[in-house]
């Protein structure tokens, strides 16, 4: 048997797919030491650069002396900690959510929260470049119908819905695609959710932080609220920390932690890193300068990739996609930046459709006019060798 998997790894590396690890020795930041050697990165979700920020982490010190290190149970045996009710409590009213449900990770958010809200008697229609945890949710749940709508189509998404013969419908999208760095038309999906008398699922990971007011995130930028809507996002991203939440009404939230399997048999989130997620959240909602400094860092490499006829794919957001093609090609082009000192992730399917891949340049506000230059530089000769 052992031979089958042999075979099918040996595969797996011929077509570009293989992942390794490469071990970070040090915290993260615009230079990230890997194998001992120092690169510039434009690979991390630290959007905002507040993983390192001596706040965040005075206020995980602050934790671990409180609190000790693990949460010791699930949330409904003794692991609902202080400081998680503090940051629940924090987000609903900053978000002007009525209750927020923390959960250990994003993923395990959706694999819990999306079996609860659908079944056999109801619709899902799903966006075709949804992040991998809603897709994987929604196959937990197995819906009596479920529509995969073209990336962005709610015109389709409306004929659809007009079609549709279940009363219980979820419309389910990213707020930021993870992958390609654009904004789903959240405007259209809310006001088709009202219109047909559907519930929105929105997963925020790549938009909090980095859009709308006090970076509020994708609905707050498009000045969208539904009572129809779930709004869901995580730490991991532009907070810098680690873990996820859903907020929406008061009954559904408790409802969700009554049923979601994730949050009843997973140990909670020790509680250093919610007191360290909320003083880095205060951070977000008040350091209005980082977003204009991170948007301001899009526009030059933006430019720098048209100039160079790259033709990066245009992006308000964080993820800039330089989509290259061939699995081979992104691979090569990403070891010629590496051997340049710099470390740009190559990514391919099943993260992304065949055919399409891609370097996912990931800016943070951590960076500076110098490091965006110095990656047009190494782009310029990395792709010229090609030529």
């Amino acid at each position: 048997m052992m031979n089958v998997y042999a075979s099918r790894l040996q595969d797996w590396q011929h077509q570009g797919l293989e992942r390794p690890h490469h071990p970070v020795q040090g915290p993260q930041g615009p230079y990230l030491s890997v194998d001992n050697r120092t690169f510039l990165a434009f690979c991390s979700n630290d959007y905002l650069g507040l993983a390192n920020d001596p706040r965040v982490c005075a206020a995980a010190q602050r934790g671990l002396e409180q609190y000790g290190v693990g949460a010791g149970a699930s949330a409904l045996v003794c692991g609902y900690s202080a400081a998680q009710a503090e940051l629940e409590a924090w987000i609903a009213h900053w978000l002007g959510l009525e209750r927020v449900l923390v959960f250990s990770s994003g993923y395990l958010t959706h694999l819990g929260v999306i079996p609860v809200l659908v079944d056999g008697a109801t619709a899902v229609f799903s966006d075709a470049l949804n992040h991998a945890s809603l897709i994987d949710g929604v196959r937990l749940a197995r819906p009596a119908q479920l529509t995969i709508y073209p990336h962005g189509d709610w015109e389709f998404l409306e004929r659809s819905l007009r079609t549709c013969a279940f009363g219980q419908r979820w419309i389910l999208t990213d707020g930021v695609f993870s992958m390609d760095g654009d904004v789903a038309p959240l405007r259209e999906l809310v006001r088709l959710a009202e219109q047909y008398e559907a519930w929105v699922l929105v997963d925020d990971a790549h938009g909090l932080g980095v859009l709308g007011p006090e970076g509020k995130g994708s609905l707050a930028a498009f000045g969208v609220s539904s009572a129809r809507v779930l709004h869901m996002a995580t730490f991991g991203k532009a907070v810098g920390t680690a873990g996820a939440f859903v907020g929406g009404t008061a009954t559904l939230m408790d409802w969700l932690a009554q049923r979601a399997r994730t949050h009843m048999f997973s140990t909670a989130l020790p509680p250093l890193v919610q007191a360290a997620t909320q003083v880095a959240l205060e951070c977000v909602a008040s350091e209005e300068f980082r977003r204009t400094h991170l948007a301001q860092l899009g526009e030059r490499l933006q430019r720098g990739l048209q100039a160079l006829g790259l033709g990066g794919v245009p992006s308000c957001t964080a993820i800039h996609p330089l989509i290259l093609g061939e699995n081979l090609r992104v691979m090569a082009v990403s070891h010629r930046l590496r051997e340049e000192g710099l470390w740009v992730a190559a990514i391919r399917p099943p993260s992304v459709p065949e055919g399409t891949a891609r370097l996912r340049i990931s800016l943070s506000a951590a960076h500076s006019v110098a490091h965006i230059d110095r990656l047009l530089e190494g782009l310029e000769k990395a792709i010229g060798v090609e030529a």
